[in-house]
This record gives C-alpha cells, sequence and structure tokens, in this order.
C-alpha cells in the first residue's frame, strides 16, 4: 500500500497514526491520540527518516521525558572511526537518545552510513561542517547550491535532524561589528555562515533557500533543528538583543516550517546566568509556540574548564524543569578538547541527572518511580536493589567495593559502619538490640 503521508507531522494532521507514534506513546505512557496531537501541533517532533534503518524512536517535547543528544565524530586530531563508534554504542547503552555526527575531517561519508544503519539512536548533523570537507574547497569558493546539496545528501543517507542556521543574515554581520559582544559568535556552524556571508556578500544560502530545504526534509521527514547562531558563549552576552532577534526570526521560520509539515526543533543558549534560564525558556515557548526547545547546557558560570559538565548540569536542569525538551550534553572537556571515552561517559551522566531531575519536578508520569524504588533498597540495606536503580551501577558498586566495610557489619558502608543510621533504626523499630562499639 503506498504510503499516505511525507512527515509525521503531516500524519498527524491527517488523524493517521504512524507505528512510530505508537511507539513514543508506549515509552512515555501516554495515550497515543495525545501524541497524535502534540505533533499535529509542532509541540512534539518525531525524528525518523525512514532510511534510517533499526532506528527506535522517541518523541522531543517540554510535556515527555526529557531526552539527551551526544555529539561525536572524527576530526583531524582524532580520525578513528571505531573509536567514535565504541563512544557511539556507550552513549548508546547508557540511555542518549541522539546523537549528532559533527565530523569534521576525512570522507564523512562512511561513518554517517554506518550510524544510520548500526545506531538506533536518532542521528543528528551539521551539514555545513561536511560542506568545506565534502567537496574540498574552501569555504569563500562554495555557493548556495553546494549546501542544499549536501543537506539532501543527508537526508539521502538517513540523518534524521539537521542543525540548520538559517536565523541570521547580512544584518547580524553590522549588527556584530558595531555591537559590543564579548565572545562575537560561538556557534561553529554560525561562524562559518557568517564568514561565508562576509568573504561572499551574499545572503545567508539557509535563510534564503529555505523553503528549497524544507522541501528535502519535507520528503525525507527530516527534523529541522534550527540553530542558534547567535547563541551566548559567555555570561556577559546571555539574553542580548542578539541573541532575542534571532530568535524571533526563528519563530518565524517555525511557522513556516510547519505550514509545509516539517518538523521543527528550535536551538537554545549556551551560556547564562541561572536567574535568567527560566526567563529564556518561556520567551522561546512564546515566541516559537511551543516547538521544541534544544539547548546546550545552558552554562551556568564560565570558569570551570573540566568541570563543564557540571555546569552544563546545573543549567540544563533548569532548562528542562522550565520548559526545554532535549538536552545537548557537555562533557569535561569542553573548551578544552575532544571528549575521550570517559568523558563521554561522564557528560551523559551528568545530563542524565539534569533530565531525570526535571523530569521530576515536571511530574512526568513515572518519573519518580526510581527513585521511591531506590529509598525502598536503601531503607532494607539492599546493596543489589540498590545496584538496580542506580543511574551507574558499575561506578557506584566499584567505589563501595574498593572501601568496602569490617564483615561484622557489612550491610552498612564504610562511612558509618555500626553508626549507620539506617542500620539503628531498622534494629530500633524490630526491637532489636544495636550494637555500636
Amino acid at each position: 500500500m503506498e504510503k499516505m503521508y511525507y512527515t509525521q507531522m503531516e500524519a498527524a494532521r491527517k488523524g493517521i497514526v504512524t507505528p512510530e507514534m505508537e511507539i513514543v506513546a508506549k515509552k512515555e505512557g501516554r495515550d497515543v491520540a495525545f501524541i497524535q496531537q502534540m505533533v499535529a501541533e509542532g509541540k512534539v517532533v518525531i525524528p525518523a527518516n525512514p532510511n534510517h534503518k533499526g532506528l527506535d524512536p522517541n518523541g522531543i517535547g517540554s510535556m515527555l521525558k526529557t531526552k539527551i543528544n551526544v555529539n561525536l565524530g572524527v576530526s583531524r586530531d582524532c580520525k578513528d572511526i571505531n573509536i567514535e563508534m565504541q563512544k557511539v554504542m556507550s552513549a548508546v547503552n547508557m540511555g542518549a537518545e541522539a546523537i549528532m555526527d559533527l565530523s569534521s575531517h576525512g570522507d564523512t561519508q562512511p561513518f554517517r552510513q554506518k550510524l544510520c544503519s548500526e545506531c538506533p539512536a536518532m542521528i543528528g548533523t551539521v551539514p555545513i561542517y561536511d560542506s568545506v570537507i565534502h567537496y574540498q574547497r574552501d569555504l569563500a569558493t562554495l555557493t548556495a547550491k553546494d549546501f542544499i546539496d549536501v543537506v539532501r545528501l543527508h537526508a539521502k543517507d538517513g540523518v534524521d535532524f539537521v542543525t540548520l542556521h538559517c536565523g541570521i543574515s547580512r544584518n547580524t554581520i553590522k549588527q556584530i561589528q558595531n555591537g559590543n559582544r564579548e565572545m562575537n559568535i560561538v556557534s561553529r556552524g554560525g561562524s562559518l555562515v557568517f564568514a561565508w556571508m562576509a568573504m561572499t556578500g551574499n545572503e545567508n544560502p539557509f535563510y534564503e533557500y529555505y523553503d528549497e530545504i524544507l522541501d528535502i526534509c519535507r520528503e525525507y521527514d527530516v527534523t529541522v533543528s534550527l540553530g542558534d547562531a547567535c547563541r551566548p558563549g559567555c555570561l556577559k552576552d546571555a539574553t542580548d538583543r542578539c541573541q532575542i532577534e534571532e530568535l524571533i526570526r526563528l519563530g518565524e521560520l517555525t511557522e513556516r516550517a510547519w505550514a509545509k509539515d516539517v518538523q521543527v526543533m528550535v536551538e537554545g543558549p549556551g551560556h547564562v546566568p541561572m536567574d535568567q534560564i527560566e526567563a529564556n525558556m518561556k520567551v522561546q515557548q512564546t515566541i516559537c509556540k511551543g516547538a521544541p526547545f534544544y539547548v546546550l547546557g545552558p552554562l551556568v558560570t564560565d570558569i570551570a574548564p573540566g568541570y563543564d559538565h557540571i555546569t552544563a548540569a546545573i543549567g540544563g536542569a533548569i532548562a528542562a524543569a522550565s520548559g526545554a525538551a532535549f538536552l545537548c550534553y557537555v562533557t569535561p572537556a569542553e573548551h578544552l578538547a575532544l571528549p575521550n571515552l570517559e568523558d563521554v561517559h561522564q557528560g551523559i551522566i551528568a545530563s542524565k541527572i539534569a533530565a531525570h531531575a526535571a523530569d521530576i519536578a515536571k511530574k512526568i508520569p513515572g518519573a519518580r518511580d526510581q527513585d521511591d524504588r531506590m529509598a525502598g533498597a536503601r531503607r532494607k540495606l539492599d546493596w543489589d536493589a540498590q545496584w538496580l536503580e542506580a543511574l551507574d551501577p558499575e561506578t557506584a558498586k566499584a567505589i563501595r567495593d574498593s572501601r568496602a566495610p569490617e564483615d561484622d557489619h557489612s550491610d552498612t558502608c564504610s562511612m558509618c559502619g555500626k553508626f549507620c543510621a539506617v542500620r539503628s533504626m531498622n534494629k530500633a523499630l524490630a526491637g532489636e538490640y544495636i550494637d555500636i562499639l
């Protein structure tokens, strides 16, 4: 039977329940009619390119569980595809719902195709990164058609969402040149678009030919992730005119995509003081009509290189509790180096903690169930049950095993020993003698 729709949004608007909607509804513990309605309204996206074989679909929306994205990819200094695939599968096993391939060296297509054939997580890319690499030409020699053709190439390969920096224009050049931003543009893709415009004198091709790009995304059901080229790269630049003016343009581009039944996410700020995060989320929800918000961090301080997974987790928890739907992980290597396997591990755990804490605050159905089971296991001093509920059981068990208590009170830990409050209360309530010495 011939398919009666092109995208998840078009299907939802036609009253069709897709297999992907059914899977998402089951995962979220929601009625499938609710998921269908949210997709139809653009408040939930299900990035699911039919060419991505073996995809395990997920929904992204503020009323659903907060999802995690992991950035990976080969670079000039780290070329080994096998190592990157180890990171990918480790990320998936740890619960990351999306992988962004940010490869910037060599023939990038084999790695991208490998991801789309072997990885069950959603796959995202930033086509402008790949344009220079794909054509092996300097940025200024590329044409608008070259950029558009790379978007089509990624869509054919099976990518589920693409980040497109459509929101900056030639007016942005004047704004940056005449402004007082401390960090100017820190978005890698945004800086490339800016540089291309500055060198060629042309308008942003992703903005000028946006409708043609939307036609490609509609054909392959690729979700557009509207990149925030002017996101703040330091606290001083947070919530400034440059950022907000771009957000207003992203709101307009969101509605233009919806008019073509193309699914949309909107990317959000990077460095934001804690007291401004909630306001940023609310402004985005208003301007972009509830389209899912995808944030990097936000990082709540600029002075913690080596610990930016923590600064981002603090901001991510506040952002997700205030309406963000999708958190891009940040690793300890942020601002310093390409993350290794341990950095990826630390970044994912920090982001998962932030997402889970936010889901509890948002009262997502079932979000606290695991915490309640953990509390029960701790009350019983049942360590095996605690490992089952732990977010990172291997690390938790390794810490306990490396500092094991004495044998005669092995039901406790080496922090308190027989002074353990849980042990004392259990014995007291059972009417047992409490031996301390």
